[in-house]
């Protein structure tokens, strides 16, 4: 471990931890946010390291761990470290695909402490969610899975990533959440990075479907008002402004990978020439302070022109890095979602042509057989 870091004033605490246990997963989606080098079982940090990592979250006052993947269920530890994460005061979200979870796991889920869980759909119909996850019979497992949840009397949240083959089904997907007994429903058009931007032309819907959609999901916003939240996070191809991506860089959360390295957002190893602490070496609270990477865009001293004098530039703190950088070659660009970058009339070509073209085939995200 390291020497201890001396805490910037500047700098709040994070109040969110992302662990990404595993990048092991049976589904295959095409927009899936993990990298294209995924992280096998062999690198994956232990039972101990983990339970170090969250007693070390919750001393640096990290309120909400979420527990994701790949699929959080493949790992054995997950019950044990559920407890672990109770046991020093920390609120635990499981992010699921639901493949690979049981009812005799999410009961025990429940004995150990667990406080909510995210389950993926992919889409309202059957035969198409099947085709997106490249998992025959997921749809029918999620169903079945959502069941356990609410018997145990979890809240559930569903996560429903809409693209080209499903959009047209956004308030259908609302309505399913509603069916499955949902407290919360995220209705997220897919982001285009990890895997979904080699699968862009195969995603991307067009602006017309894309503002059909969003008419839909609003409404029912007033429809279920009261009944459940659904929060709608809008595409960047076919917005004016770029979001807060994380809440600002390194202002909020952080991110623990399989292997113990420890990243501003789950996106970040796309940006070239950034140096990742790793929990191995460092402790939680020197990575927060310390860490070369959760510096380099923290706050605003590093921007240019035109968020440098940009009145929202501590509204969205100059949008996504790693789009940035995916679209411009620049990592300190302004995000092409901004009407005010150089790029945005770029990036609204790319998404027209894009949406445009005839369908293609998906590139599928899978680790091979013997890593999983």
């Amino acid at each position: 471990m390291s020497a201890s870091v001396a805490p910037s004033p500047s700098v709040g605490h994070p109040i969110g931890l992302l662990a990404e246990l595993t990048h092991r997963c049976p589904l295959a989606c095409p927009y899936c946010s993990n990298p294209l080098a995924l992280e096998g079982r062999e690198g994956e940090l232990d039972t101990s390291a983990w339970k170090r990592v969250f007693t070390e979250a919750a001393k640096l006052g990290i309120l909400q761990v979420h527990l994701s993947g790949g699929e959080p269920a493949a790992r054995r530890d997950l019950v044990e470290l559920v407890a672990h994460c109770a046991s020093v005061g920390l609120y635990t979200n499981l992010i699921t695909s639901g493949i690979g979870v049981t009812e005799k796991l999410i009961n025990q889920l429940a004995d150990a402490g667990l406080d909510h869980v995210q389950l993926s759909i992919q889409d309202s119909e059957p035969g198409s969610a099947d085709k997106i996850a490249g998992y025959k019979g997921a749809f029918a497992k999620k169903q079945a899975v959502a069941g356990w949840i609410k018997a145990a009397d979890f809240p559930l949240t569903v996560n429903a990533v809409m693209h080209r083959a499903n959009i047209a089904r956004s308030a259908a997907m609302v309505e399913l959440a509603v069916a499955l007994g949902a407290s919360r429903v995220e209705i997220a058009h897919t982001q285009y990075y990890g895997w979904a931007l080699p699968n862009r032309a195969a995603l991307m819907p067009t602006r017309a479907e894309t503002e059909a959609a969003v008419a839909d999901v609003e409404g029912l916003r007033k429809r279920y008002a009261g009944d459940i939240v659904i929060d709608l996070v809008i595409p960047d191809y076919h917005a004016n402004y770029p979001k807060a991506c994380m809440g600002g860089w390194a202002k909020q959360f952080i991110n623990v990978t399989p292997s113990g390295k420890v990243l501003p957002c789950h996106a970040s190893e796309t940006i070239p020439g950034l140096e990742f602490w790793n929990v191995k070496d460092h402790g939680l609270d020197d990575i927060w302070h310390g860490s070369p990477a959760f510096s380099i865009y923290r706050g605003t001293d590093w921007m240019a022109e035109p968020c440098r004098s940009c009145e929202r530039r501590e509204i969205d703190f100059g949008g996504c890095r790693c789009q940035a950088f995916a679209l411009t070659g620049d990592a300190s660009a302004t995000d092409p979602a901004c009407y005010k970058s150089p790029y945005h009339a770029r990036m609204t070509e790319i998404a027209d042509a894009d949406s445009s073209g005839q369908p293609v085939d998906y590139i599928y995200r899978r680790l091979p057989a013997n890593a999983l």
